[in-house]
Parts: structure tokens; C-alpha cells; sequence
């Protein structure tokens, strides 16, 4: 996953909301420069936070990271635009129109349910790297993580349904403060550290350009920078606005590949240069090399400064974004009944605070999950990966639909078609799927855990949170669930 805040990571795209929320400006703000687009796709798309999962592979973080970003960002960047410059709406309307109105429901909830494994995934990064104002040992212990998430969560809840807006701004200073800022000093610290003479911790000879090959355990972390790479999709509503979207959308998002890559290839270095892989936590492996990298220069009080840095700009995110993947959800349940009443109600403030506390109560029980499990590390990576396979199933969807709507709708307006689109969805649909697989084969860094186990939690998570639930939901809907009067209202306040 990608970031220190929310929209750069999961959010970025995922909602409906969002989706109509960015047509609005397209159409406010008709012309955009293809420069323009591919800075504000980089700032949906790039994050720090999967740094230390790809440092330990040292140099081969790179090859880990360019092939996903051929195999599925480009893919699903090209593929989006079409869709979104044809049928604006996001992800609900192109499987709906594209194959059916319960899988357009099964993609949008699996957009949500996906930030049920997520939030605690961020808070754990949150709470390892708050560690490091407190005490750097409680990085590593399960009760401080679980009661961080708890607090933070609920919390957010709580500021979230209060209907408050003064927050609104603080995601647009997350890239700044959370990622371009300590990702640039990162670097510097490491270039500096390598060029007096220091040796690096991982090799970084041409014989490491690829990861060792100990079976699918060597490739599993690819999987990770799939999720990474989510987002993408979400900027793909402002193709209309491009002067020449057949030329200039192209290289808007080639533009945006080169920058994502470099935010997320150069930090996974420099925490590689200085941090050995088998110390490293995935957590807490940014603070890790920061801490080093001020030790070794004698500056160890800007550690805690570092620390508040990565903290505010991942709170302030989420924060900002905590309403926003279900405020898609509810509007979508209101028109067709999806959702029981009880989820569809809205508090005074005209916040579905029953969706955000139900969230939050399952939140709590995985958060109790850290303090049950030794590892904080192993926790932190299975629920990174029931993430990814649960979001994994909207970009299935995405791609068929896709195909399906050249089929039977070709004459169907779009401001932008996409060139060899069987082939780029072929692609984006058969790179999906083996991620899909590999996430099932724990990482070499998961150590002697059962592998039965780790199979189970991941296949139970995607099982009942992106298949069951949603199936149960259409199963049991009544035609009173539906309320299109008040979806109305809800967009219409969306707009406002």
C-alpha cells in the first residue's frame, strides 16, 4: 500500500464519491495539462509506507516495482480513462453497465471493504512510527500497536461524524509533508552515507538486479506493490479535460509512472543501504533508517521530528478520508436497496455513522489480533495482503467489464479509446489473477509461521469479506431497502 496519507494510498480512487466529486472539477475546470494530470496522479498513487517492504530485497526492489508497474499500472490507467471518459460515475456505473448491476455492487463494496484490513495496516505503521517519539522498543509490541489502532480509530470516528470540514485540507499537504520531504532527505542521507565510503547493508552488484529464487515465497512481495500501485484509476475522470486526450493522456500517465517509481524505488534504497534485511520491520522500517542515518551524522534529535512528520500527514489523511469509501456505498444502497436501513441512516450531521461504527467495531477485534500475535511484522503483512486481494477482485471486474462494453456498446461516446484494449486488459486481467494466487504463498520474511494458517486467514479474509458478505447482502435485500429519494440528496449534498 502506498502511503503516509490516505488519499495517496487507499483511497486514492476508491470511492465513488470521489469519482463524482473529481468530475465536478473536470467540468468546473475544462482544460488540464497533461503535466498537470501526471503530478496529480502522482500525488493518488505515491507513498512511502511499502519502502521497507521492498528494502529487503536491496536492488532488486527495483525489478520488483517495474514489472507490476507494466503488467497492471499501465493497464489500469489506460483502461480507466476509456471508461471513465464514456461512463462517469466510477467503478459502479463501468461493471454495471458492463456486466451486471449485483458485480457493480460486488466492486464498489469490495472498494470499501478493503479498508477494513487497511485502516489497521496504517494505524500499525502509525503506531511503529509514533513509537520513535516514545520509545523505539514498542515498535515491536503487539498490546502498544493494538491500543494505538483502537484509540486512533475511533477517534477518527468520532471527528468523522461530527460532520467536521477544517480537516479537509490536510490531504492535500500529505504528499508534501508525509512523502516528498522525508523521502528526499532519505535519499540524501543515504547518497551521502554511501559516498564516504560506508558499505551498503544489501549488496548492490549487478548479481542482485533480480530477487534469489527460493520458489513463489521469493516473489510474494510483488504482490504487495500491486496495491501499491491502486489508485490510478481515480484521475482517469479528467481525461475529457485534456486538450488532445488520445496524445496527451498517454503521456500523462508515462510521466506519472517515471515520478511514482522513483518515490517509491530510491526510499526502499536508502533504507536498504543502511538497515540489513533481516533487522528490518515492516512497519517501522522507515523510522529504522532514519534513526540510523541520524545516528551516523550525530543529529539523533531529528528523529522524533521525522517521526511527528510521517505521523500528521498519515493521520491528517486519514482523518480527511475515513467517511468517504462508504459515503459511495450508502448513496449506491440507497437507489438499489443493498445496504439494510439501519446502515443507511445518517447522524444530524448527515454522517452514516452506523456504517463507520460497525467498521469500527471490526477494526477492534483485528486490531486485538496484534497484541495476540508475537509478530508484529507477520500481522502488519497478512493484513496488507487480505487488502490486496480483496481489492484485486474490482480491478477484475474493471478489465471484463471493459472488454465486454467494447462489445456490446462500440459506438458508445468516449472521450478516449484506448489502443490494443483486448490486449492491455488480457494483460491487466492475467497479471490480476497471479497476484491473486502468489498472495497466497507467504513471504521468505514470514519465518517458520504455519503455512496452513497463513493460508487460511488469507483466503477466509477475501472469502468472507469480498465474497460472502456482499452475496449475503444481495441474498437478503427486500424492496423497502430502497430509498432513491434520499440517494438523491445525498449527491446532491455531495455537490454543495
Amino acid at each position: 500500500m502506498s502511503s503516509m496519507d490516505m488519499p495517496a494510498d487507499l483511497p486514492r480512487g476508491r470511492t465513488e464519491e470521489r469519482a463524482r466529486a473529481a468530475t465536478t472539477r473536470a467540468v468546473a475546470n475544462p482544460r488540464l495539462s497533461w503535466v498537470t494530470l501526471a503530478l496529480m496522479t502522482t500525488s493518488s498513487v505515491a507513498s512511502l509506507r511499502a519502502a521497507p517492504t521492498m528494502a529487503v530485497y536491496g536492488l532488486a526492489c527495483v525489478f520488483l516495482y517495474l514489472v507490476p508497474a507494466i503488467v497492471f499500472l499501465l493497464p489500469t490507467a489506460l483502461v480507466s480513462a476509456e471508461l471513465a471518459s464514456g461512463w462517469p460515475g466510477g467503478v459502479y456505473r463501468w461493471v454495471s453497465e458492463g456486466l451486471s448491476k449485483p458485480l457493480g455492487f460486488l466492486a464498489v463494496w469490495c472498494q470499501f471493504a478493503m479498508t477494513i484490513f487497511y485502516y489497521p495496516s496504517l494505524l500499525a505503521f502509525v503506531a511503529s512510527t509514533l513509537a520513535y517519539v516514545i520509545d523505539p522498543r514498542l515498535a515491536a509490541n503487539g498490546l502498544y500497536t493494538a491500543i494505538v489502532i483502537m484509540v486512533l480509530y475511533w477517534t477518527g470516528v468520532w471527528v468523522s461524524s461530527r460532520g467536521t470540514k477544517a480537516l479537509a485540507g490536510l490531504s492535500s499537504w500529505g504528499l508534501i509533508i508525509g512523502t516528498l520531504i522525508p523521502g528526499t532527505v532519505l535519499v540524501l542521507l543515504g547518497i551521502v552515507f554511501l559516498g564516504q565510503g560506508n558499505a551498503s547493508a544489501a549488496p548492490m552488484t549487478g548479481g542482485h538486479l533480480f530477487p534469489a529464487w527460493t520458489g513463489l515465497a521469493s516473489l510474494v512481495l510483488i504482490v504487495n506493490n500491486f496495491l501499491s500501485y491502486s489508485g490510478m484509476e481515480m484521475n482517469a475522470v479528467h481525461v475529457s479535460s485534456l486538450k488532445n486526450p488520445a496524445k496527451e493522456y498517454p503521456k500523462s500517465m508515462f510521466l506519472a509512472m517515471g515520478l511514482v517509481l522513483l518515490i517509491f524505488i530510491l526510499p526502499a534504497l536508502a533504507i536498504s543501504w543502511v538497515v540489513p534485511g533481516n533487522q528490518l520491520s515492516l512497519t517501522a522500517g522507515v523510522m529504522q533508517a532514519f534513526d540510523a542515518f541520524f545516528a551516523h551524522f550525530h543529529v539523533g534529535w531529528l528523529t522524533p521530528i521525522a517521526a511527528v512528520m510521517l505521523v500528521a500527514a498519515a493521520l491528517g489523511g486519514m482523518l480527511t478520508w475515513l467517511a468517504g469509501p462508504s459515503k459511495g456505498l450508502l448513496e449506491i444502497s440507497r437507489e438499489e436497496g443493498y445496504l439494510p436501513p439501519y446502515l443507511q441512516k445518517l447522524n444530524r450531521n448527515g454522517i452514516q455513522q452506523n456504517i463507520l461504527v460497525t467498521q469500527g467495531i471490526v477494526t477492534t477485534v483485528i486490531a486485538l489480533m496484534y497484541a495476540l500475535i508475537p509478530n508484529v511484522s507477520n500481522v502488519y503483512w497478512i493484513f496488507s495482503t487480505i487488502t490486496t486481494q480483496v481489492y484485486l477482485i474490482v480491478y477484475l471486474l474493471m478489465f471484463a467489464a471493459a472488454v465486454r462494453l467494447r462489445k456490446t456498446q462500440p459506438d458508445h461516446p468516449r472521450g478516449y479509446r484506448v489502443p490494443a484494449l483486448h490486449l492491455l486488459c488480457g494483460v491487466g486481467l492475467l497479471a490480476s489473477l497471479a497476484a491473486l494466487v502468489i498472495g497466497f504463498v507467504p513471504p521468505s520474511q514470514f519465518g517458520s509461521g504455519s503455512v496452513g494458517a497463513y493460508i487460511g486467514i488469507i483466503g477466509g479474509g477475501l472469502v468472507i469479506l469480498g465474497l460472502l458478505i456482499p452475496y449475503a447482502f444481495l441474498k437478503l435485500r427486500k424492496p423497502g431497502w430502497r430509498q432513491p429519494a434520499a440517494a438523491a440528496a445525498v449527491a446532491e449534498g455531495e455537490g454543495a
